[in-house]
């Protein structure tokens, strides 16, 4: 439970139609076996303590007695289990009776939670021995307990921040179900007691369905539903299981009675995206008021949960190349509205034959196709100096030669050398000035270009390098329009990737040799060999690396304790925990002490959950004091 981080479990339990006792014996089993594996919330089916199809033997008192009696005996013998257990029972109070949820914790019955919405249609027909859930609840006594019958929420009492509520079954498929209530009332997770049949077709809109509840409700979403036991005379049932978080799915299984299903929930996830959607309208004294807590241990929860060393990238190829399309598309359309609405003929750009450059450039090329505009109005200019390559520097020439824009060389070497005599650098220490004074002789040459031709520079600085301040003030980190400013690094490499898997000779053989390219500055001169003497990834860490901490300090705020803990499994066997807790302080510091380059930024599209722009996405003082983020770094 710490950080966040709660086991949970959705069980299958095989049903005994009508043989109470022994279905209690099977849940008690399958209740044990999840605590054993670190399970503090479980979920189970729809009526399992008596089995759902049942239908008129709902009416007799002897099933209802012994369905008492088998619940009273999982109280008593899941006391010892650190848990939160929702079993399905029916309950008898007065002439009406109830299908409910019951939640227990150590022994104790908190709540039944009764099913609103009564199926009486096609193969369902509970209205004929069940009733709705009541407007307002009431306590009854029921195994031996005193307990509250209604709608409502449960909070945590060692982890205030978690809130269950259930709905069962029915009760999800209707236009404005329970869980809509219970979410703006604070949960924020919702078990979802099921006994759904099988049709063709059904499993997969059943899917949609629970996965969009979720993802609406920003929710942990819990799905249990009956498998075999359940009579057969005319439904079939699959025991469809699923978990799913904030409109992904996490785990799923169908036809496979008797076993269960376990995901790590993130709560402080969960919750941090509830608090940036500002949209989340809470309602805590509405229809579904707070009725019971519970308690469990705080544990550090053993993660069986997974991480994509490359949280930007889709993992599957179809996907990839799709989100490569889409993300292409919203650049070359920024740039095209901004090209016609400045009334710009021209695009200059700085074609370096690195990575960004070779991505703007592309996406540039893209705009003007999409315009009907000659390719001879993009102006690339190569502008070598001292640490430029012939790799790189041939490279730039070639990819202009085979798409057919506009190409110059301007050598900047005596420029740099004329503005080090006049600043009073000796030019041979290569320090911070020999550098930057590179970088702004190239931003001012490409900006008095675009002057000179009416036409606009276009920036190549990526999402990455914004977020860990690795660019020139006033010199790279300034254009008319920043195309790659909302991609990162990971995800710049597998564009480029897919225009050279769409290119033809010699462009694509060009493309690839850029992605074979280190990634660099060249500002410092080369090796004796001509190769890059300069790797930023030797500088300021790996990329992916620092993607994957962008991504989950953003997006979700999580602490950079808490990102140094799900980095270790995910990079496993690539990354010492050294080495990421070095580059982590890395990117803690520079992120915090950069953020006077971002507030100044050109504009630029935004492409993903994730952006860095101070007029939209990212806002925070350029002088803020970060020592307790720098603490907890240096802490792991």
């Amino acid at each position: 439970m710490k950080d966040g981080f709660i086991k949970m479990a959705a069980g299958v339990p095989e049903i005994a139609l009508g043989e109470c006792a022994q279905n209690a014996g099977r849940i008690i089993a399958m209740a044990r076996d999840m605590n054993a594996k670190g399970v503090k919330l479980a979920v189970f089916t729809e009526l399992g303590v008596t089995g759902y199809t049942l239908e008129d033997i709902f009416l007799q008192q002897t099933l209802l007695t012994a369905a008492e009696n088998a619940l009273a005996r999982i109280l008593r013998e899941t006391g010892e289990l650190d848990m939160l257990l929702a079993v399905g029972v029916p309950v008898p109070v007065g002439c009406c009776l109830y299908n409910c949820a019951a939640f227990i914790n150590r022994g104790k019955l908190l709540a039944l939670v009764p099913k609103t919405h009564i199926p009486t249609y096609s193969e369902f027909y509970e209205g004929r021995r069940f009733t709705s859930a009541p407007e307002k609840g009431f306590f009854i006594e029921y195994a031996g307990q005193k307990v509250f019958l209604g709608q409502g929420t449960l909070r945590c009492a060692e982890m205030p921040q978690l809130v269950v509520g259930a709905e069962i079954c029915e009760d999800a498929w209707v236009p404005c179900p329970p869980s809509v209530g219970l979410a703006q009332a604070g949960a924020n997770v919702i078990f979802n007691l099921s006994c759904s049949n099988e049709l063709i077709g059904k499993s997969e809109y059943r899917r949609s369905l629970i996965k969009g509840l979720s993802g609406s409700l920003l929710s942990a979403y819990l799905y249990c539903s009956a498998g075999n036991g359940e009579s057969t005379t005319d439904l079939v049932f699959s025991g469809h299981c699923m978990i799913c978080e904030n409109g992904s799915m996490l785990v799923q299984q169908r036809w496979n009675t008797g076993a269960f299903i376990t995901a790590d929930i993130d709560i402080q996830r969960i919750n941090a995206e509830r608090r940036r959607m500002t949209t989340f309208t809470a309602v805590p004294d509405g229809k579904y008021p707070f009725i019971a807590e519970f308690s469990l241990d705080i544990t550090q929860t053993r993660l069986e949960r997974t991480f994509s060393p490359t949280p930007f990238v889709p993992s599957d190829k179809a996907n990839l190349e799709e989100r490569c399309r889409e993300i292409i598309h919203i650049q070359s359309a920024g740039l095209q509205r901004r090209l016609t609405g400045a009334h710009a003929d021209h695009a200059v750009i700085g074609l370096s034959g690195g990575l960004d450059s070779t991505l703007a450039y592309l996406v540039t090329v893209d705009a003007f196709k999409s315009l009907g505009k000659p390719l001879e109005d993009i102006i690339a200019l190569t502008m070598p100096c001292f640490g430029t390559t012939s790799r790189t520097k041939s490279n730039a020439q070639k990819m202009a030669e085979a798409i057919g824009t506009s190409f110059r060389e301007v050598d900047i070497h005596a420029a740099v050398q004329q503005h080090f005599a006049d600043i009073g650098h000796d030019g041979v220490t290569t320090d911070v000035t020999y550098e930057n004074s590179q970088a702004r002789i190239r931003t001012l040459i490409l900006m008095n270009t675009a002057n000179k031709c009416g036409g606009l520079v276009i920036g190549t600085g990526d999402l990455s390098e914004l977020a860990l301040g690795w660019a020139t003030y006033n010199g790279d980190h300034m254009s008319m329009y920043g195309v790659n400013a909302g991609v990162p690094k990971t995800l710049v490499r597998y564009l480029v990737g897919y225009f050279a898997s769409v290119s033809e000779e010699p462009l694509q053989s060009v493309l690839y040799d850029v992605l074979d390219t280190p990634v660099s500055p060249e500002l410092l001169p080369p090796e004796e060999n001509g190769d890059i003497a300069q790797r930023t990834e030797d500088i300021v860490g790996p990329y992916e690396l620092h993607d994957f901490f962008m991504y989950y300090m953003m997006r979700f705020g999580f602490p950079p304790h808490k990102i140094y803990r799900i980095a270790l499994p995910t990079f496993e066997g690539k990354y010492s925990p050294e080495v990421i807790k070095k580059w982590l302080v890395n990117f803690v510091r520079r992120f915090f002490t950069q953020q006077f380059k971002r507030s100044c930024l050109p504009d630029g599209p935004k492409v993903g959950s994730v952006a860095i722009s101070p007029r939209g996405d990212w806002r925070m003082p350029s002088d803020m004091l970060y020592a307790e983020w720098m603490r907890d770094a240096e802490s792991v």
